[in-house]
């Protein structure tokens, strides 16, 4: 388990309370970035960190936080969503409904409680759109697939088509969310999808291409990537050729950040400065 690499000079963990996100990899997350702008915005004297955590360290590095009272908690990306459910708390039952964890916090006495705020970032730039009844096409099946399926099953989309490299791995994510559908291969043509959404690695900068034939999607379609390294994927860039509507990953990104930084630092995201915040996180 590596240490942060992006603490400022001068600086230990003990000197004052911070948070991080962890994950594998995750020197390409933008989440220090936005946390400590807010952090800034408000004059809040704390730190927000990234931390390479491997999957066989997972265990040590929770142990050792719950021992760290200056540790607020963290964000959890890319590959510990799941893992995070069977080391820490979940009286929301997160494991039961969304089945995997984007965020944990150090609650009272030191107890870390885990919960997913991927769900509201992802719903919040679609919250408008009217999708009741609408097809609906997901690419990949893993730990954030599960939070936006379990968004889309609360708003009444019509029938999901998940494409993954393990069909059956998507299959039983359309039964957990009691969502109609089908689970198809990753290389399976595209269905006639009013939204499309990646939920997958695939195309962030370091990853394999996802390499998709848009043309099955109407006129009118909107294809929504979570990807948000790069912020305009080539997912993005085909998507706007074609003339449908897109919506990148930095949407999701601040949505479920804001969630977690009030969690971690007791006050709301001072979103009035998104605007400022998107230009840098583009800089």
């Amino acid at each position: 388990m590596s240490e942060p690499t992006s603490q400022p000079r001068g600086v230990t963990a003990v000197d004052r309370p911070y948070a991080e996100v962890i994950g594998d990899p995750v020197a390409h997350s933008k989440s220090p970035l936005i946390h400590r702008f807010w952090l800034e915005k408000l004059g809040i004297d704390a730190d927000y960190r990234a931390t390479h955590v491997l999957p066989a360290d997972l265990p040590a590095y929770v142990a050792a936080r719950r021992a760290d009272p200056t540790w607020r908690g963290c964000n959890v990306t890319i590959p510990h969503k799941i893992a995070m459910l069977d080391l820490v708390d979940d009286p929301g039952d997160v494991r039961g409904s969304i089945g995997a964890m984007n965020t944990v916090v150090r609650g009272e006495r030191g107890a870390l409680f885990g919960t997913n705020t991927d769900a509201a970032g992802f719903y919040a730039p679609i919250a408008d759109l009217d999708l009741a009844g609408a097809p609906v096409a997901v690419i990949g099946a893993g730990g954030a697939a599960r939070a936006i399926l379990f968004a889309l099953a609360r708003m009444n989309v019509g029938r999901v088509t998940i494409l993954n490299r393990s069909p059956l791995k998507g299959a039983a994510l359309l039964g957990r969310f009691g969502l109609k559908g089908d689970a198809l291969p990753l290389a399976a043509p595209l269905p006639p999808a009013k939204l499309l959404v990646n939920t997958s690695a695939l195309g962030m900068a370091g990853q394999p291409p996802l390499d998709l034939d848009l043309s099955p999607l109407p006129i009118g379609a909107i294809v929504y990537d979570i990807v948000y390294t790069p912020i305009e994927t080539p997912l993005l860039q085909a998507a706007d050729a074609l003339g449908f509507e897109t919506i990148d990953g930095l949407d999701m990104l601040v949505g479920q950040a804001a969630a977690a930084f009030e969690l971690f630092f007791g006050q709301p995201a001072p979103r009035q400065h998104d605007d400022e915040l998107r230009e840098r996180l583009l800089a």
